[in-house]
C-alpha cells in the first residue's frame, strides 16, 4: 500500500502537521527514511485518535467520510471511535479490504514490514474510550493506568519500528512514556479543565489543599503551585528511571530516544521557570533549551554505555 491511495489528503496532512507542536521530536531527518515513514505513520494514528478523543477534528466532516461515518455525526466521539476502531480491524486483516481513512491505509505497511501486534494500537483507542467515561482520577496508581493505554503503546510501538525490543528496554521506555504524559497533564491543566477533565490525582489535590475552583483561575496560587512541583518530580524521577533506555541503544536510535527524554525534561523546566504556575498556559521549552537536555542526555548515555 505504497502507492497515491496511501497518502494523506488535506484532513489527514493536517493530522501530521501538529507533529511540530509535540515536545519531542516524531520522526526527524537524521533516521533512515524508513523509520521516519513508520513514525510517521504511526503518529498519524495515535494523534487521529487523540483528535477524535477530544473532538479536535478538521472541519468540514472528511474524517467521518472516510470512516463511513455519516458528517452530522462527526461530533458524536464514540460513533467516531467505534468506527475508527472497524477501521483499524482492516490494517491487520491483510486479506480484507483496505482501510477507509488514509492515515490508517498509511500505516498497513508498517505494520506489515515491522511486525507490530493490534495490542498497542487498541490501547490508545482504549484510552480515548476512557477519556469520555472517566474525568477524574482518584490516585496516583489510577492515573498511571491510565498512562499504560494512553503513553506507553507509542514507546513499545518506536521499540517495535526499530527492531529493538526488549523485555527491559519496554519497561524503561515506559517509564519515560508515563513521564511524558504527566509532564502533557501538567502543561495542559487549564486546557483539560475546560473539557471537564483533571489528570492530577484528587487524593494529591486534598493533601495539598487544592480545589476545582483553584484550578480555574487565571493564575496559580501557593497550593497550586506547591502541587504541581510535586507531580512534576514525581515525572522527573520516572524520566531519571527510564534515561537508561537511551544508553541501550546505539547510533540514530539513540540520539532519538535522547530526544524524547530531553524533551520532558526540558517542559519540565519551563514549567518550573513559571513558578510551577501553568494555568495561564502550558509553559513551552524554548529550542536552546531543548538542544542542552539533549546533550547531557547523550553524555550521561555515554558515561553508563
Amino acid at each position: 500500500m505504497t502507492g497515491p491511495d496511501a497518502r494523506p489528503d488535506a484532513p489527514g496532512r493536517a493530522t501530521l502537521d501538529k507533529a511540530t507542536d509535540e515536545n519531542f521530536p516524531v520522526a526527524p531527518f537524521f533516521l533512515p527514511r524508513a523509520w521516519r515513514d513508520d513514525l510517521m505513520a504511526v503518529y498519524g494514528f495515535s494523534r487521529l485518535v487523540d483528535d477524535i478523543g477530544d473532538g479536535d477534528l478538521a472541519p468540514g466532516g472528511a474524517d467521518a467520510r472516510h470512516l463511513g461515518v455519516d458528517p452530522a455525526l462527526a461530533d458524536d466521539r464514540g460513533v467516531m471511535l467505534d468506527a475508527f476502531e472497524a477501521d483499524l480491524e482492516r490494517v491487520f486483516e491483510a486479506a480484507g479490504p483496505a482501510p477507509g481513512h488514509p492515515l490508517l491505509r498509511a500505516l498497513v505497511p508498517t505494520v506489515r514490514r515491522c511486525s507490530l501486534p493490534p495490542e498497542p494500537f487498541l490501547g490508545l483507542v482504549g484510552a480515548n474510550r476512557q477519556d469520555q467515561l472517566v474525568r477524574r482520577y482518584e490516585t496516583y496508581d489510577d492515573l498511571l493506568a491510565y498512562c499504560e493505554l494512553s503513553a506507553n503503546p507509542v514507546g513499545r510501538l518506536v521499540l517495535g519500528i526499530t527492531g529493538t525490543a526488549t523485555p527491559e528496554r519496554v519497561r524503561l521506555s515506559d517509564a519515560v512514556c508515563t513521564a511524558l504524559q504527566i509532564v502533557e497533564h501538567l502543561q495542559d491543566v487549564a486546557e483539560d479543565l475546560g473539557q471537564d477533565r483533571i489528570y492530577l490525582p484528587a487524593e494529591d489535590m486534598k493533601r495539598f489543599r487544592v480545589g476545582e475552583a483553584d484550578l480555574a483561575a487565571a493564575t496559580a496560587n501557593a497550593s497550586v503551585r506547591t502541587l504541581i512541583a510535586f507531580e512534576a518530580q514525581r515525572a522527573r524521577d520516572l524520566l531519571d528511571e527510564g534515561t537508561a533506555l537511551v544508553g541501550s541503544v546505539h547510533g540514530r536510535l539513540r540520539l532519538l530516544l535522547a530526544g524524547f527524554v530531553a524533551g520532558g525534561r526540558a517542559a519540565l523546566a519551563s514549567i518550573a521557570a513559571a513558578g510551577h504556575d501553568v494555568l495561564p498556559g502550558p509553559p513551552k521549552p524554548t529550542k536552546p533549551r531543548l538542544l542542552r537536555e539533549v546533550g547531557a542526555v547523550l553524555r550521561s548515555a555515554h558515561r553508563e554505555g
